[in-house]
C-alpha cells in the first residue's frame, strides 16, 4: 500500500478550529462515558478518506477507526481475525462463501448487509470512480468488465459476487488463490452504507463507517476530530471519548509539542530527538520491528534508466550505499539494513530471507565496476526525490547522496530534490513525473510476502510506481497465490525475490521500525505490526 511516511504540520494554536478539541494536555473529555481524548500528530491524506481510494499511511490511520471489515489483523500477533465475517469457507481455494455476523451496523444505523461488501468491492473495481485500491479486487471474475484497459465498462458489477441473503455472498476468483481470506483485513476491502451511493458528496465530507469512532469534524491542513461511538456493537470498543488528529509538517514540531504538554501522541519520533527520547521520555517511548521497509525505486517509465544493461548500473548504485553506517549515525536502532525486498517482521516463517546478498552489501570498487559496466549513470548523474516534511528524509537523503559520491569518487554526481510536502511528492510519484530514483517506502496492508511483492512489482500493479515488468515474475507471483500449502507459496514468491535482485527496480535501504512516544495521561499505548497506533485501546488519566 502507501508510502510508510507521515506528513506532518501545524501546532497547538490550530486547535481552535476543531470542534470540542483541547490542546493536547488538557482534561478534554467526550464521548458518552466522559472518558477524556487522545490528541496525535497526524499528516493530511493524499485523497478522500473513500476505503478503496485511501492507500497511504494517514489516510489508513483515520479508516482503520471508522470501519471494521470482514477480518481484522490482530494488533500483537498480526493473525488475520473474523471480525464482521461468521465464516469464509471453501472447498476449492477459488469459490468461497462469506457469511456474516449479526448485528453489525453503520454509525447511520443503516444495518451492515451482504450487499454493503458487495456494492462497496463493485465500486472500487469500476473503472470510472477511480479507485486506487482497484487492482486489489482484480482477483475476482469480471473484473474486467468493470475495469477494462481501455474504453467504458461492460458492467457495473462482477459477476464474481453474488449476495444470496442479507448475511451470505459468494465470492468466485478466477485462479485458486489459497490466503485470499487473509488479505480482506485491508481497509480497500471496507463495507459501504447506502448514503455512500446517494449523498457521496456528503458522505466525503463526513464519512460514515461502522467502526467504534465517527468523524465530527476535519479541516484540512489543521486536523480532524473523531469521537467514540457509542452505538458500536464490535468487540472492540473505545476505551477513551475520542482522537483529535492535529497535522503537522515537522514531526520535531509534535516531539517538542508533546515534551510541552501540548500534544499526547507522536507516531514518528525524528531522527533528531532519538539521542534524547529515552531519556525525555522513558517508558513511555515504543520501539519495535514493524511490516516497513524503506526503498529507492527507479522511474523505469523514463528510457535513461529503463533501458536494457541499466541494471547493473542500478545494482552498483545498490552496492554505494553504505547502510550499516546511514542507519547507525541516523536512525540508531530504529533501523536496520535491509537484505530483501519484504520485511524483517515477516520472520523467517512468513518468508523473509537474505535475497539480495552481496547487492545490498557496501563495496565502492564493486559498485563502480557494476556501473562502469551498465554504462554510467544517466547524463553522469543522479537526482533523489522524497518529501522532507518528516520522517527524516532530508538527512537520509544526504546521507545516500555522500556515501554513492564517496564510493565513485567522481564528484558531487548525486544530488537531491526534497519535495515540500508527502502529498506533493505522492502526487509527483503517481503520476510518474519523476526522472531519478525515489523514496518508496512500504507499510504493510496485511502481514503477508505477497503483499510487499505483487502490489509493488507485479506488471500494472496499484503501487507499481516505477513501472517494472517482468513476464517471469508474474508468472511466479501467479504460480505462488494458487499454492494451497503455504511454505510452497512462499518459496515461490523467493523465487520471484531473485528476479528483482537480478533486476534491482528498486534498491532495498533498511527495515524501519514502528516508533512512538506518549504523554503521561495517557496508558494502554501500543502500536499494530503496521507501526500504527491502537487508537481505540489507548485510555486517557
Amino acid at each position: 500500500m502507501r508510502g510508510a511516511t507521515h506528513a506532518k504540520w501545524a501546532a497547538c494554536a490550530v486547535a481552535v478550529a476543531l470542534t470540542a478539541t483541547a490542546c493536547g494536555g488538557g482534561s478534554d473529555s467526550g464521548g458518552g462515558d466522559g472518558a477524556g481524548i487522545v490528541s496525535s500528530s497526524w499528516g493530511d491524506p493524499q485523497n478522500p478518506l473513500e476505503p478503496a481510494n485511501t492507500n497511504e499511511v494517514q489516510g489508513g490511520k483515520v479508516l482503520d477507526m471508522l470501519f471494521r471489515g470482514l477480518k481484522r489483523y490482530d494488533p500483537k500477533t498480526g493473525e488475520a481475525l473474523d471480525m464482521v465475517a461468521q465464516s469464509i469457507e471453501t472447498t476449492d481455494q477459488q469459490n468461497f462463501t462469506v457469511t456474516l455476523k449479526d448485528g453489525w451496523k453503520f454509525s447511520n444505523d443503516e444495518p451492515v448487509t451482504a450487499q454493503s461488501f458487495v456494492d462497496a468491492w463493485n465500486y472500487a473495481a469500476d473503472v470510472r470512480n477511480k479507485q486506487n485500491n482497484s487492482p486489489f479486487f482484480s482477483d475476482i471474475v469480471g473484473y474486467e468488465d468493470v475495469h477494462p484497459e481501455s474504453g467504458e465498462p461492460k458492467s457495473k458489477t462482477m459477476k464474481g459476487l453474488v449476495v444470496k441473503d442479507d448475511k451470505t455472498f459468494t465470492v468466485a476468483l478466477k485462479e485458486k488463490f489459497s490466503t485470499w481470506p487473509d488479505t480482506l483485513g485491508y481497509q480497500a476491502f471496507s463495507p459501504l452504507p447506502k448514503a455512500f451511493f446517494t449523498d457521496h458528496a456528503g458522505w466525503l465530507n463526513k464519512p460514515v463507517g461502522n467502526g467504534p469512532y465517527t468523524v465530527d469534524s476535519y479541516t484540512k491542513g489543521t486536523g480532524m476530530s473523531l469521537r467514540k461511538w457509542d452505538g458500536y456493537t464490535g468487540p472492540d470498543k473505545a476505551q477513551n471519548g475520542g482522537v483529535d488528529l492535529k497535522v503537522y509538517t515537522d514531526n520535531n514540531t509534535a516531539y517538542t509539542d508533546l515534551l510541552a504538554g501540548n500534544l499526547d501522541l507522536v507516531d514518528d519520533v525524528p531522527a533528531q530527538q532519538l539521542k534524547n527520547v529515552k531519556n525525555d521520555l522513558g517508558d513511555r517511548y515504543i520501539n519495535q520491528p514493524a511490516l516497513i521497509i524503506q526503498t529507492l525505486t527507479f522511474p523505469l517509465y523514463d528510457p535513461a534508466w529503463g533501458k536494457a544493461g541499466m541494471e547493473k548500473v542500478r545494482q552498483g548504485i545498490s552496492r554505494a550505499i553504505n547502510r550499516p553506517e546511514i542507519t547507525k549515525q541516523i536512525f540508531q536502532d530504529t533501523r536496520s539494513p535491509a537484505k530483501d525486498w519484504t520485511s524483517s517482521a515477516l520472520g523467517e516463517k512468513g518468508g523473509y530471507k537474505d535475497m539480495c546478498g552481496d547487492l545490498c552489501t557496501y563495496d565502492p570498487a564493486a559498485a563502480k565496476q557494476l556501473i562502469q559496466e551498465g554504462g554510467g549513470l544517466p547524463g553522469g548523474k543522479m537526482t533523489i526525490t522524497s518529501n522532507v516534511d518528516t520522517g527524516s528524509h532530508r538527512v537520509w537523503m544526504d546521507a545516500v547522496c555522500n556515501s554513492i559520491n564517496n564510493a565513485l569518487g567522481q564528484g558531487p554526481v548525486c544530488t537531491v530534490n526534497p519535495v515540500g510536502t508527502f502529498a506533493d511528492f505522492r502526487n509527483q510519484q503517481s503520476s510518474f513525473k519523476l526522472t531519478g530514483p525515489f523514496r518508496s517506502g512500504w507499510q504493510g496492508d496485511y502481514p503477508l510476502i505477497q503483499n510487499f511483492l505483487e502490489p509493488l512489482y507485479y506488471t500494472g500493479a496499484s503501487s507499481n510506481y516505477g513501472k517494472f515488468s517482468n513476464a517471469d515474475f508474474d508468472k511466479l507471483v501467479d504460480q505462488a497465490n494458487q499454492e494451497s500449502d503455504t511454505a510452497a507459496a512462499i518459496a515461490k514468491f523467493q523465487d520471484a525475490e531473485k528476479i528483482l535482485a537480478q533486476q534491482m527496480p528498486s534498491i532495498p535501504l533498511w527495515y524501519q521500525n514502528g516508533s512512538a512516544g506518549y504523554s503521561e495521561r495517557l496508558s494502554d499505548v501500543a502500536l499494530n505490526q503496521f507501526s500504527v497506533p491502537v487508537y481505540d485501546q489507548i485510555k486517557v488519566g
